[in-house]
């Protein structure tokens, strides 16, 4: 809407059903985008604000602790990019880079981001998800910085889907040397912070964008601490999700 951010759309899926009584079953946002490095680039990301609590508020607003359903699309889109980047002589001028999941509008659909540099637009509809009956695997990446490299190393591999991708600062851990937990960590429950909600949150909303999907997460472990990663690995355990190697996606 005229005057309004794209991070301000929040329920545009419903709004856009109400007013015209079709049916959305994808939301892809188009914007600019600017890196860390001010370099161009071309990127794609799912979104949701997981780490936040109920009291807190983002920086641009939305729903704390919740994650839209990632797009199926992610994952074919960032190959997609990356070939057409390529093909047009973009490398190495331009970035094609895999964004964790971070930022609103607060969307019930399955959606994502797709941001690009000045001067570029348009793209071929890819990333039909028609996984059900051969239960592909879909790559929950857990750890890492903002941008995700060892994480997109494995979705540039064809035919490997993409959900949640929650970066360390998405993942809120309480260091054990100030609890009771001890530095095995292995009583998760002393172990403060909004992690578990958003590892929860960023795995059902995945399942619920992968119907029939087996959801898998894929652990940056060098960004990892060995108490976060103890942790970690075993609440995975308790919630049932399985923990991947790269040669498991593809």
């Amino acid at each position: 809407m005229p005057g309004r951010g794209i991070v301000e759309e929040d329920d545009l899926d419903r709004r856009w059903e109400e007013a015209t009584e079709e049916r959305v079953n994808e939301v892809i946002f188009l914007s600019k985008h600017t890196t860390v490095s001010n370099r161009p680039a071309l990127t794609v990301h799912p979104i949701g604000i997981l780490h936040l609590r109920e009291s807190e508020a983002g920086p641009q607003g939305g729903k704390p602790g919740w994650a839209a359903p990632p797009s199926p699309s992610i994952g074919p889109w960032l190959r997609h990019l990356k070939k057409f980047a390529q093909a047009h002589n973009l490398v190495p001028e331009f970035e094609i880079t895999l964004e964790g999941t971070h930022h609103r509008p607060v969307t019930n659909t399955p959606t994502m981001f797709v941001e690009i540099g000045l001067g570029l637009g348009g793209g071929a509809a890819v990333g039909n998800w028609n996984g059900e009956k051969d239960k592909n695997k879909v790559l929950l990446g857990l750890g890492g910085g903002h941008y995700a490299p060892r994480h997109m190393d494995i979705v540039l591999k064809d035919g490997v889907w993409v959900g949640h991708l929650l970066s360390g600062y998405s993942m809120p851990m309480e260091d054990p040397n100030q609890s009771k937990a001890g530095t095995n960590a292995k009583d998760t429950k002393d172990i403060g912070g909004t992690w578990k909600h958003a590892i929860k949150a960023a795995f059902e909303a995945t399942r619920s964008a992968f119907p029939g999907g087996e959801v898998t997460a894929h652990l940056d472990q060098k960004s990892f601490k060995s108490w976060q990663k103890n942790a970690i690995t075993a609440f995975l355990g308790k919630q049932n999700i399985k923990i991947g190697k790269p040669n498991d996606f593809y």
